[in-house]
């Protein structure tokens, strides 16, 4: 049973877990059948992965403001249950039909595992423009909304075309360095503000890239966008919690 969960919680503190989650369960498991143990280790597995969104739906309640966390496709059904006020997105979905796809990821499978938030062309999975317009239509017709990345400009402009509900504008060379976008490109932000506005003023502008920080999001606001994406700034830091509060504590 220890094993199990050791095995199930690959670089996490397993004893620590282990002894608080098994307070209230531990006179429960003499004589329990395997299965029955193995459901419960379940249970607790599911718990603690999903403690820090839990930690963070109450953040979002709190503060009042909306979160979206990009989670792996294998993790969404089990954080999506847990959480009301954060939204869970998928990083990717290909643009296909169910069929002979394996290896794919079929829109219809992702919206059944709860996701409300899809992103599209991120620069680690990059679409052909054929596909971006077709997997933006079938986020309509899901009825899920669409993060729309692009990397200039330009391509901002382009990407306008297709009406997606946001638009996110990251600088490939500045994702995870720390830098901000908006203090080492700012003309960036505010021109494709602009050029996307020019085309659709329903479309929500994102700025990512290098955003860690409170005065990090209280400049990209400034700039025009409504809203930052995220990664590295909160994953990375010593204290995930304080990290989130910063980055909400100038708006």
């Amino acid at each position: 049973f220890t094993y199990f969960l050791q095995s199930g919680m690959a670089e996490i503190e397993t004893r620590e877990v282990f002894t608080s989650a098994m307070t209230d369960v531990i006179t429960d498991v003499r004589g329990k059948s395997n299965e029955t143990l193995l459901n419960i280790t379940e249970d607790i597995r599911s718990e603690y992965e999903n403690n820090k969104a839990v930690s963070l739906d109450k953040l979002a309640e709190k503060y009042d403001v909306d979160v979206v966390l990009d989670i792996p496709d294998t993790e969404i059904y089990n954080v999506a249950k847990h959480v009301k006020r954060v939204h869970v997105y998928s990083q990717h979905m290909d643009a296909i039909t169910p069929g002979g796809h394996t290896g794919s990821t079929l829109p219809e499978a992702i919206k059944e595992t709860g996701v409300t938030v899809t992103l599209i062309n991120h620069s680690e999975q990059r679409l052909t423009i054929a596909d971006i317009d077709a997997v933006v239509e079938k986020t309509k017709d899901l009825e899920l909304t669409s993060v729309l990345c692009t990397n200039n400009v330009k391509t901002s402009a382009a990407a306008a075309s297709f009406n997606p509900d946001y638009i996110a504008i990251e600088p490939p060379e500045l994702i995870g360095t720390g830098i901000p976008v908006s203090q080492a490109n700012p003309e960036i932000v505010e021109n494709t503000v602009n050029e996307i506005h020019k085309i659709n003023k329903e479309i929500n502008v994102l700025c990512g890239a290098g955003i860690s920080t409170g005065e990090d999001m209280k400049a990209a606001l400034e700039l025009g966008s409504q809203g930052v994406l995220l990664a590295s700034g909160i994953i990375k830091a010593d204290d995930q919690k304080q990290a989130l509060l910063d980055l909400v504590s100038l708006i």
